[in-house]
């Protein structure tokens, strides 16, 4: 059994590399730091979210490891600015205190309404071992447009 205090080290261990990941996440997404952003994951991390297939065609949802996570975020950064990506957000954070760390990018923004996620990630050794983006209802209709509007081939 674990000594209480040991416990408490463990805990206060993982809510600042909660607090750390929060910070440097968003830090080094906005100023498209690929190599930065990388290194916050581990090297086998899975990365979930509905612009991998809408960003690589063909491709499922689902990105394992560096080398498939490097080229999604590396192809997000030539992409912007985009107007609906702000990357607003609050200092507003939650954990269960173990593993899972989750914030919010809100669809209203103080400039606007913007792509609304929910950032859901499980932290080990202080790394995200699994990350998931989940989109709200605006930014979902955003990309059923852009998937509508992509022409198709004709024979």
């Amino acid at each position: 059994m674990d000594h209480p205090t040991t416990q408490g080290s463990l805990r206060d261990g993982f809510l600042a590399d909660c607090k750390r990941i929060h910070r440097e996440w968003d830090a080094r997404t906005k100023s498209l730091d690929t190599d930065g952003l990388i290194s916050l994951y581990a090297q086998d991390a899975i990365l979930e979210t509905p612009l991998v297939p809408a960003i690589f065609e063909g491709r499922s949802g689902v990105l394992r490891g560096h080398r498939e996570i490097r080229p999604f975020f590396e192809e997000g950064a030539r992409r912007r600015p985009n107007e609906l990506v702000r990357w607003y957000r609050n200092d507003n954070w939650f954990t269960d205190g173990k593993r899972v760390l989750i914030w919010e990018y809100p669809r209203q923004a103080p400039d606007g309404d913007q792509i609304e996620l929910m950032e859901v990630m499980e932290i080990e050794h202080g790394l995200i071992q699994h990350h998931r983006i989940y989109w709200g209802w605006f930014g979902v209709n955003q990309l059923t447009q852009n998937a509508v509007r992509k022409p198709t081939m004709t024979t």
